[in-house]
């Protein structure tokens, strides 16, 4: 078996942590100390959360789409190619070097899709960017750290409070929807979104889609 082999590594601002990239041939992985963020591999339940976020917009004619966390650029690329030529997609990243390794190191998996026309990439917090009055979106679609707890990074588990979340439903546009990515579920999550004001929905999904796979959580969450 080929072994693995790192090819960069990046701090995560303000933390203490480190993002690794590591390949073994043609398959490339994130990783967090000994936790694997992200597999090249692995794509079903991330192109799930852009169709069926999809779904439930399909009827606006220029619709703007929020995703945090370009990931290895499944969900964008299941996004493009469902989304209109006109649609706007706002992609946020707070790691720089991840927006690199996307056009380099990873290019061959990302195939060019944050260089689409359609395409924004936001240097910086998803957060903040939610929070800003002038965000108004038809969806968001966060796949930041492995879910509702912060694993990569304390402060994400501020998206996923109710103050995070009462900012992404106050930057979504009448009918829009928040989907959330996560490894596994959480109740309290589903309790929290409903409190919210959203009206939510529970998917449950599979690493590899229709392949099997480990068994992961897809939340839509609608205005």
């Amino acid at each position: 078996m080929l072994p693995w082999i790192q090819l960069d590594s990046a701090p995560i601002p303000g933390e203490s942590g480190e993002l690794r990239l590591k390949r073994r041939g043609s398959e490339f992985s994130i990783m967090l100390g000994s936790n694997e963020l992200m597999n090249s591999r692995l794509s079903g339940s991330e192109e799930a959360l852009a169709t069926l976020s999809h779904k439930k917009i399909s009827n606006h004619p220029r619709p703007t789409v929020l995703i945090g966390g370009p990931g290895m650029g499944f969900t964008l690329r299941a996004a493009l190619s469902v989304l209109p030529e006109n649609a706007s997609v706002v992609v946020a990243e707070l790691v720089p070097a991840v927006v690199d390794w996307a056009r380099g190191a990873m290019s061959e998996v990302f195939q060019g899709c944050l260089d689409d026309p359609r395409v924004t990439v936001h240097q910086g917090d998803v957060g903040e960017l939610l929070r800003e009055r002038n965000a108004k979106f038809n969806a968001i679609l966060l796949d930041v750290d492995n879910g509702p707890d912060g694993l990569t990074r304390r402060s994400n588990d501020r998206l996923y409070d109710s103050a995070g979340l009462r900012a992404a439903r106050n930057a979504l546009l009448p009918g829009g929807v928040l989907a959330v990515w996560s490894s596994g579920p959480d109740a309290r999550f589903t309790r929290r979104l409903s409190d919210c004001g959203f009206v939510v929905e529970t998917i449950n999904t599979r690493a590899n889609g229709k392949r099997g796979g480990a068994r992961h959580v897809i939340w839509l969450a609608v205005k």
